[in-house]
């Protein structure tokens, strides 16, 4: 039997969107084209560019739907990719929020225009991927149909995120596995390891990722006189970061926006202890003080507090990072979650059949 096509549109290379297509492999036997837009938004003038090389996408992708016959069209970010998805004219079309909303930066100028695109897609769309709870609010405020909406994570591979930690017991482990892009403030988790050094407190921090704040968080920490305790490992293979991980004890993220984190259900599936912002998207997994710690946004000297208390109370960070393993196991699982998301994807492509 011929297998069905789905045609991606999204940044193939973010790790989210590997684990995306390759659990429709695995799990639907769907075989995946994938598109994406060239220009990178690192700078402002490749932000224009991106913006022109946007407009005439749309006759790409017609193009390569009739040279490859997809199935099915998916697509991440309903502002973007979601919209040039319900323009496809393929039936049918699946798309994801990506973000608690993703009308963002909320100070905008575009964000009418964005509003507008955002409306069309959640439209036309046949089904709504809804990574986490959080993203529903937005939803239900934009009237989307709800009954078109599946709320679930894609889930992470326990099998790669094993069932164990090997962090040394007596120093402070932490690992940042975010982006280095401004909104997931790395300047703020630096200063607070600065206060952690001034008072005498051994530690590791580990930085994971590669960005536009690279240059002048290594130069903060050197500044912050932590630049010997701090490895910033730049982008690493997505194979490699379970290892890390499970060289960690405490996992900490202090964006000022989120969705759902997969770095996040990593993190708790190797049992590090996280120490996140205290924002919706976070407040959906963790509880202050029950399963790990709450910090407000751009605070160094709470997270600083918050580091030295979790690592001082080391029964009630066992009893959390136990808890969180289960709840990963049961609400986070690759294998289970990716295979409904494949099957309703089959119906999806049957239910469009003609008769």
């Amino acid at each position: 039997m011929k297998k069905k096509k789905i045609l991606f549109l999204g940044e193939s290379y973010r790790a989210d969107a590997i684990t995306w297509m390759n659990g429709l492999k695995e799990f639907g036997d769907f075989e995946i084209i994938t598109w994406e837009l060239k220009t990178p938004s690192n700078c402002l003038h490749n932000r224009i560019l991106r913006i022109f090389e946007f407009q005439f996408a749309i006759f790409k992708i017609r193009e390569i739907i009739k040279l490859q016959k997809p199935d099915m069209v998916i697509a991440e970010r309903t502002t973007s990719y979601g919209f040039l998805a319900a323009l496809s004219g393929v039936k049918p079309v699946a798309i994801a929020q990506q973000g608690r909303t993703d009308l963002w930066p909320e100070t905008s100028l575009s964000l009418p225009l964005k509003k507008i695109i955002q409306h069309y897609a959640f439209q036309k769309a046949d089904l709504i991927h809804a990574w986490g709870p959080i993203m529903t609010l937005s939803m239900i405020k934009a009237k989307v149909d709800m009954t078109k909406v599946l709320v679930l994570p894609k889930g992470i591979n326990l099998t790669k995120f094993g069932n164990t930690n090997k962090a040394n017991p007596d120093k402070i482990c932490a690992i940042v596995t975010r982006s280095l892009l401004p909104e997931y403030r790395h300047n703020t988790i630096l200063k607070a390891f600065e206060i952690l050094n001034q008072k005498g407190i051994d530690f590791e921090l580990t930085v994971i990722g590669d960005g536009t704040e690279l240059p002048t968080l290594k130069s903060l920490a050197k500044k912050l006189k932590i630049e010997k305790k701090v490895n910033f490992m730049g982008r690493i293979p997505n194979t490699e970061l379970p290892t890390l991980l499970q060289k960690s004890n405490i996992y900490i993220s202090m964006p000022i926006t989120e969705g759902v984190s997969a770095s996040l259900f990593e993190g708790m599936a190797c049992y590090c202890y996280p120490i996140v912002t205290e924002i919706p998207g976070n407040k959906s997994w963790i509880t202050h003080r029950e399963n790990g710690g709450l910090v407000a946004i751009d605070d160094h000297t709470i997270l600083a507090n918050e580091l030295i208390w979790s690592f001082e109370n080391k029964a009630h960070r066992e009893q959390a990072v136990t808890k969180n393993r289960i709840f990963v196991e049961e609400n986070a699982n690759y294998k289970i979650n990716m295979k409904i998301i494949a099957n309703k994807y089959h119906e999806l492509i049957n239910s469009n059949l003609p008769n």
